[in-house]
């Protein structure tokens, strides 16, 4: 069954150097100084994943993954991978000029804001030339949800902040990554709530999915959850390997793999 992974990132040296990931590392018990794009390609092929989005990432430090670094990848294995991009939220002109440069020249596939680098929730501001030029270029909006692994403030990924921005842009797509955990119920009324807002399962292995997020993506919200794995903090063959756990049928499976994303991501 074909896979798609929407939410990883290859992560640069600076990235693996972030104090933020000292947390994630004690986690995975692993303590990476460098990842050679080879690993990121075995990760994805043992896994059968056909495509997977890797991510830009900026923050107010700057890029600790930038759209160049990306797009080298993408060009590199245009048959595996799809870029994300990142922007610097601060200059809101030359942040829309970037996304308008890497979706309409580069196929990039969407925007990634990683909230809680910047301490600011998504109702913010600054955000709003960014989910306009969004809808303009029909791309979705990847967010975080839920609780912030490493050890900063949880306050920007409340699902809440969720629900102000689809109310504002109604034609806007809204992916919201890393499921939403401990407001989990909340993501769900809200996904359920809006057409244009939907789920994304990065960061988590299915045996510790929410069991209400289970009875969702078997019910109403088939078309509404896609696969993530959140490498390289979580393999995707790791998170594959749960699959059964779900009792999803193959349908469901389909959606829950790859029909989702490729409708919302227009691959």
């Amino acid at each position: 069954m074909t896979v798609i992974d929407v939410w990883a990132q290859h992560p640069t040296e600076r990235f693996l150097a972030e104090p933020f990931l000292v947390t994630l590392k004690r986690w995975m018990g692993q303590d990476f100084k460098d990842v050679p794009i080879e690993w990121t390609l075995l990760a994805m092929e043992s896994a059968n994943v056909s495509r997977a989005l890797i991510s830009a990432w900026y923050g107010p430090s700057g890029a600790l993954i930038s759209n160049e670094e990306v797009l080298e990848i993408t060009s590199s294995y245009p048959g595996q991978f799809s870029g994300l991009a990142s922007v610097d939220l601060r200059n809101p002109v030359a942040a829309v000029q970037e996304l308008r440069k890497y979706v309409s020249e580069y196929d990039f596939k969407g925007l990634r804001i990683v909230q809680w680098l910047w301490e600011l929730p998504c109702s913010h501001p600054l955000y709003y030339p960014l989910y306009a030029a969004c809808v303009e270029l029909d791309v979705p909006v990847c967010l975080q949800v839920g609780l912030t692994g490493p050890l900063r403030s949880s306050e920007s990924g409340r699902p809440i902040h969720i629900e102000r921005v689809a109310l504002d842009f109604p034609d806007l797509k809204i992916v919201c990554g890393h499921i939403g955990y401990p407001w989990h119920n909340e993501m769900i009324a809200f996904a359920t709530k809006f057409p244009n807002v939907y789920i994304d399962t990065s960061a988590y292995k299915p045996k510790r999915y929410p069991q209400e997020l289970v009875s969702y993506i078997k019910a109403h919200g088939r078309s509404k959850v896609m696969f993530g794995s959140n490498y390289p903090m979580l393999t995707p063959e790791a998170c594959l390997e749960e699959m059964h756990l779900l009792g999803l049928d193959e349908e469901v499976s389909e959606l829950f793999l790859s029909k989702n994303a490729e409708k919302v991501f227009k691959l």
